[in-house]
Order: structure tokens, then sequence, then C-alpha cells
């Protein structure tokens, strides 16, 4: 295989509501030398509460890290009453474009809903 790719994500949650995260990614190519991506910064690339949900993000890191993307799906959750599919995308469609990001989102919630906005 001549092609890597990088980064792979997860959201999980237990029969108790329990709901956890995890982002892995081999980040970008050509990157500068000690570039923090969005994956290691929890609010950005990858996020949980028990009260909202649990996201795992992957896509241009400097505008995740900037939009606080996965931190903001919860953020929305909470304090707007949205869903987690409708948290995603006001997130991934609206907020990263706005700032010229791409990228996509796995999450899950504490009922266990599950949605993936690319």
């Amino acid at each position: 295989m001549k092609k890597k790719f990088g980064t792979v994500g997860a959201a999980a949650c237990d029969s108790q509501g329990n709901i956890a995260a995890a982002t892995s990614t081999g980040g970008m190519t050509n990157k500068r030398w000690g570039r923090i991506g969005d994956s290691s910064i929890i609010g950005a690339g990858t996020y949980a509460n028990n009260k909202t949900c649990a996201i795992s993000a992957t896509g241009h890191g400097e505008m995740f890290i900037r939009a606080v993307a996965a931190y903001d799906v919860s953020c929305l959750m909470e304090y707007k009453g949205l869903s987690l599919h409708e948290a995603m995308d006001r997130v991934v469609n609206d907020k990263l474009i706005k700032i010229e990001g791409e990228g996509g989102m796995v999450g899950v919630d504490a009922k266990g809903n599950a949605a993936m906005i690319f």
C-alpha cells in the first residue's frame, strides 16, 4: 500500500450511559516540525461529557482547534438542546465551513444515539 491514511477515531457508550471518545492520528503529510494537531487537544478533536456526547474528529486540525469543534458539539447540546446529529451538523457544515475548515466527526450521546457527519 503506497497511500497512508492517518486518523482513527471512536466514540462509545456503555449500558449505564457512560461515554468515551478516542482519537489517534499520524498527523498531516509534510507538517511543520513541532506541529500539534487537534487530536491531542481535548475539546478540539476529541471530547466526552456524560451529560451530552462523546466526539472524535478528523480534518483540518488547525480549524478544529480554532473552532474548539468537539467541545462545541457538546455545548450546543447542553445549552441549546440540539440533538447529537443537529449539533454535529452545525459545527461541521456551518462553523468549520465559515473558517475554511473541513472534516468530519463520529459521535454518540448518553442515550446511545450515534451520528457521523463529514
